[in-house]
Formats: C-alpha cells, structure tokens, sequence
C-alpha cells in the first residue's frame, strides 16, 4: 500500500500562466489513471489538444471557459466536462482570479496531441534505467 502525499510532488511550470502537479500516474504506481491539477492566471489555461482516452476537468476554485471542438460552455466551481477520447478540446481562465483545476486521465501516462501537430507529448511516464 501507498499513500500519495501531494505536499511530496514538485510544481512545474508547464506554459506561462500555468502550474501543474501530478498527483498519480505510472511514476507513482498507477495502472489504469493520470490525476493532476492545474493552477491558470486569468486568460491562461490549456490550448486545443486531444488525448487518445477519455478526460474528467473540474473546476476547484474559479471559472473556466471550456471548449470541445466548436462547443463552448463556462464552468465554475464544482462542475466537471467529460471529454472523450480523441476529441480536441481546451480551457482559459475567464475569470479575474486564479483558476485550480483538478484533471482524470483514463491513463497512467499523460499523452495529448496539440492542435494541428502530428507528435504525441508524453508527461510522467515511467523513466527508463
């Protein structure tokens, strides 16, 4: 057994305006699932992107304009958007505070596809020895 302690994960800086920190993934021990959180300046957040499996987004404190494909809607706290597997969707803080968002992957291993790119980005993986 093993507990996550989320204190023990370090912040990254994942694009301006942007901090994330895992929580569980392969790295920790996870088979089947890719937790983080997110913390987005106003007008900051993630651009379009895809994920090859499904993705839960919550909103913990703030708003959020989401988007799936043209569809827009804005959440606020405690509201979730279930994004299906392979659909490019995104998310900007349109509030005036910061904004947390919490984020389930039906993977161990963060993987997405930016808008129009062709190359998979693969975050907290297993490292190699």
């Amino acid at each position: 057994m093993k507990a996550v302690i989320p204190e023990d994960d370090a912040w990254e800086a994942w694009r301006p305006g942007v901090e994330s920190r895992m929580l569980v993934s392969a790295r920790n021990g996870a088979a089947q699932l890719c937790i983080f959180e997110q913390w987005a300046a106003p007008g900051a957040g993630a651009p379009t992107h895809s994920h090859p499996v499904e993705e839960v987004l919550t909103v913990r404190e703030g708003e959020a304009e989401m988007w799936i494909g043209d569809a827009h809607i804005t959440l606020s706290a405690g509201q979730s958007l279930i994004v299906p597997a392979g659909r490019l969707h995104g998310f900007r803080n349109c509030g005036t505070s910061k904004l947390h968002i919490h984020a389930v992957l039906a993977s161990p291993i963060f993987e997405a596809v930016p808008e129009g790119a062709t190359e998979v980005t693969r975050r907290w993986s297993i490292p190699s020895s």
